[in-house]
């Protein structure tokens, strides 16, 4: 059984606004579910509904009474507040929690981790609070983890690397601290690791450029420091950006035919000296900016700094050659 809300359906707009609480679930022989809820109905007074699904609300209790769900739904509804039912992880075969794009607040369940079926857990762009509990790490079939745009805090679980199924992990804009653990590197499956705008210390482990996987590794904007591991420059990782963190010394001279990048961005960081020669021996980089750092000295010919616009060298200490200006 599942129960989806979704909104914004293509060429039907609403007709009402609905206020209220979900008090139960109907499940109808012919496959509809019909919500029956203590509701008001309300016609939009305001032209921005118009087009727009809009539900305002909370999740009740009796939610949890549907002990054969398996997938819970509550999509951009923007009007959905108040806290995830505790009693939602009594629901032992639930294998989507999906709530993105609301007001929930409160914490995550502290045992969330009972829900050992469950495959997705997305609650971006709420008003979630409080720490990652620890039980998270329990859930052996997560694939999909998403807690974007929240006001979590505390750190990373140090055995975040149980969460063996793992492909995307997604947990930016929060209020995220401590390291990076290590334990990371043991998600064989993860494709895409985004904690970038949190708050975030300490160096990055050179075990995450060995992950035979990863493709995306955003970083940017949080409070990392220390010596760029040379492994993330020669590793399956294309979309790599580790903007506005406190970065310093000299970059690594270690790219090579292995180094393939569609975005490489190391702006807004306090590295220095010239740019490594070998960037030219990469297969291929698409974006680069190295914009407001310390660097100096000529900028390499060839590729891949013949097709780089003068915005990706910009704020340095003393670079010159094309496409800046010419070397003194």
């Amino acid at each position: 059984m599942s129960l989806t809300w979704a909104s914004s359906i293509p060429g039907q707009a609403p007709t009402a606004a609905i206020t209220g609480m979900v008090s139960a679930v109907i499940w109808r022989p012919e496959g509809l579910l019909t919500l029956t809820c203590e509701v008001n109905l309300k016609t939009p007074s305001s032209k921005k509904l118009v087009g727009l699904g809009y539900m305002t609300g909370s999740i009740s209790p009796s939610i949890c009474k549907l002990e054969r769900l398996s997938s819970l739904t509550i999509a951009d509804w923007k009007g959905i507040s108040g806290p995830i039912p505790a009693c939602i992880t009594s629901l032992p075969f639930l294998r989507i929690l999906d709530l993105i794009g609301n007001r929930i607040s409160g914490e995550i369940p502290a045992d969330i981790g009972r829900l050992d079926r469950l495959t997705v857990l997305n609650i971006a762009d709420n008003l979630v609070t409080g720490r990652i509990p620890r039980s998270l790490t329990n859930l052996s079939s997560l694939m999909h983890l998403d807690l974007r745009n929240n006001r979590i805090w505390g750190s990373l679980p140090i055995d975040f690397g149980r969460l063996r199924m793992l492909s995307r992990a997604l947990l930016s804009r929060n209020y995220i601290g401590g390291t990076i653990p290590d334990s990371i590197s043991k998600i064989y499956r993860l494709a895409d690791l985004d904690l970038s705008l949190n708050k975030l210390s300490g160096e990055i482990p050179a075990s995450l450029g060995k992950m035979a996987v990863l493709a995306t590794l955003n970083l940017d904007s949080n409070k990392l420091s220390g010596k760029i591991p040379d492994s993330l420059f020669n590793s399956a990782i294309g979309n790599l950006n580790l903007s506005k963190n406190s970065f310093q010394g000299y970059l690594p001279d270690v790219f090579g035919p292995k180094s393939y990048f569609t975005v490489l961005d190391l702006s807004y960081n306090n590295f220095w000296g010239p740019i490594p020669k070998s960037l030219s021996q990469s297969s291929f980089i698409g974006h680069l900016d190295l914009s407001h750092n310390r660097l100096c000295g000529r900028i390499p010919a060839g590729p891949p700094f013949d097709h780089l616009e003068a915005t990706s060298f910009a704020y340095n200490a003393c670079l010159c050659g094309k496409p800046l200006g010419a070397c003194k």
